[in-house]
């Protein structure tokens, strides 16, 4: 017996403002049984509640940041020597949009 419904797709679907077919409907809903599965076999590993949570996939990992130190920047003319097509202190790019 499925927990998920097709009816709590619908519901939801419908919350998130979008439109699902039927066959879009049994794909989520055959989705959310694997994950319901998945989910029942990680709980059934045995002493699973006494493991500690992980932070980081590497036990290893350290994460040190550098300094912040000030330093001069580069002059925008010699930025803007790099582009094909300026306009002042911009960089004219292509219209991507109608």
């Amino acid at each position: 017996m499925s927990k998920f419904t097709k009816e709590m797709v619908e519901d939801y679907a419908e919350k998130l403002l979008i439109k699902l077919t039927e066959q879009e409907n049994k794909m989520v809903l055959e989705e959310f049984d694997y994950i319901d599965d998945t989910i029942n076999l990680i709980n059934n590993i045995p002493n699973i509640d006494k493991v500690e949570p992980m932070t980081h996939a590497l036990d290893d990992f350290e994460c040190s940041l550098r300094e912040d130190e000030a330093g001069d920047s580069v002059p925008i003319e010699e930025l803007l020597s790099n582009a094909d097509f300026t306009d002042g202190r911009e960089i004219e790019v292509v219209k991507v949009v109608g």
